[in-house]
């Protein structure tokens, strides 16, 4: 056999030999299983394995099964292909991979799914908290797996996402008991805190016992921060942005109101006050009128006497003057009178004089009226 002969043999050795295992620069496709990757004995689960659109077969491997353990054909449009286990039992739990083939060769493994089974053929360990489930918010708390069968593992979980497990091995107390305890924290109250906890042999690590009772923990205190919160504990965290908005636009419509209805009221009070005052002033006007027309109806009268008393004043001025006024020179005489109602300026003529004594002239008096 020629050199040329041997090398091109090797090639096509090569060729033929090629396994998936040596994968291309395809991404690697996602494998999930439904309901959950934990199944209980009998039960029917379906695996999923995802890729990119014109792949032509898909490929499911077990791990400790030859490969490949099932070969599917895509469903349309041609990205997954579906697995399905109509009666779970312990020869279907274990750890599996997919890959697919498209023109362009094999694609990369996806990342390992772990799929176990429940048996009641096991007991079922107890779960507690330690030292209580009550919880300060942001602190610590200690989970308790026990049991008395003989486990080599426990395994902890978190309903709702069966991605969060925890696996520790067991410790033998010297009460006999078998436990582990797992440390958890810290607890916060925007998330439900449930967990359960399994028990397995070493030998057969994806067969697990039932669950035991689900324990809740209880968190008091205020909340804490999201923002120091671990980022796969924050992805629900607070009010949904709706209901945000909601309650402030509520609030900020309470405040108009309120403030509208107190302007309302400071005006209705105000015209109140001016209607009152308007009023009042009516009435003070009307009071004033009525007043001053008894005041002249009072002048009136006063002004009668008052002239009755001037026709019979001037006769004894007259004779007053004529007796106290010295003949030989005579002034003129002005006085003034006064009464208690009327100021009036008046003229009277002085006392006729002998003949043979000067004229003089006429005197001139007020008369003073207060009122």
């Amino acid at each position: 056999m020629t050199p040329t002969l041997r090398v091109l043999l090797c090639l096509g050795l090569s060729v033929g030999l090629r396994t998936p295992e040596q994968t291309g620069p395809l991404p690697k496709p996602t494998l999930w299983a439904e309901p959950g990757p934990v199944t209980p004995w009998g039960s029917s689960v379906t695996i999923w394995c995802q890729g990119t659109p014109g792949g032509e077969e898909y490929r499911l491997d077990k791990e400790g099964s030859p490969e490949p353990w099932k070969i599917q054909k895509p469903l349309e449009p041609g990205d997954k292909a579906k697995y399905s286990i109509t009666y779970m039992t312990e020869r279907d739990a274990g750890i599996y991979r997919c890959y697919y083939l498209s023109p362009d060769g094999w694609s990369e493994r996806s990342d390992p799914l772990e799929l176990v089974v429940t048996t009641g053929a096991y007991s079922r360990p107890s779960l507690s908290a330690l030292p209580s489930p009550v919880v300060t918010s942001g602190g610590n708390v200690t989970l308790q797996c026990g049991s008395w069968e003989g486990f080599g593992r426990f395994i902890l979980t978190k309903d709702g996402d069966h991605r969060l497990s925890w696996t520790l091995d067991s410790q033998r107390q010297p009460s006999g008991q078998f436990q582990a305890l797992f440390p958890v924290g810290p607890v916060t109250p925007i998330h439900r805190w449930t967990f359960r906890c399994y028990g397995c042999y070493r030998n057969s690590p994806q067969v697990w016992s039932y669950s035991s009772d689900a324990l809740e923990l209880q968190v008091s205190g205020p909340s804490v921060d999201p923002s120091t919160l671990r980022p796969e504990l924050t992805s629900t965290a607070g009010l949904p942005m709706y209901q945000k908005v909601l309650i402030g636009v509520s609030v900020t419509f309470i405040l108009l109101l309120s403030s509208l209805l107190l302007l309302l009221f400071l005006l209705k009070h105000r015209n109140k006050c001016s209607k009152s005052g308007a009023l009042n002033l009516e009435a003070k006007t009307r009071a004033l009128q009525k007043s001053s027309s008894s005041m002249a109806d009072v002048q009136e009268q006063n002004c009668g006497e008052d002239a009755s008393l001037r026709e019979s004043q001037p006769e004894e001025d007259k004779k007053m003057n004529s007796q106290d006024t010295p003949s030989e020179d005579a002034q003129d005489v002005t006085y003034a009178q006064l009464n208690h109602l009327t100021l009036k300026g008046e003229t009277t003529a002085p006392p006729s004089s002998p003949s043979d004594q000067p004229q003089v002239e006429p005197s001139v008096y007020a008369s003073l009226a207060i009122h």
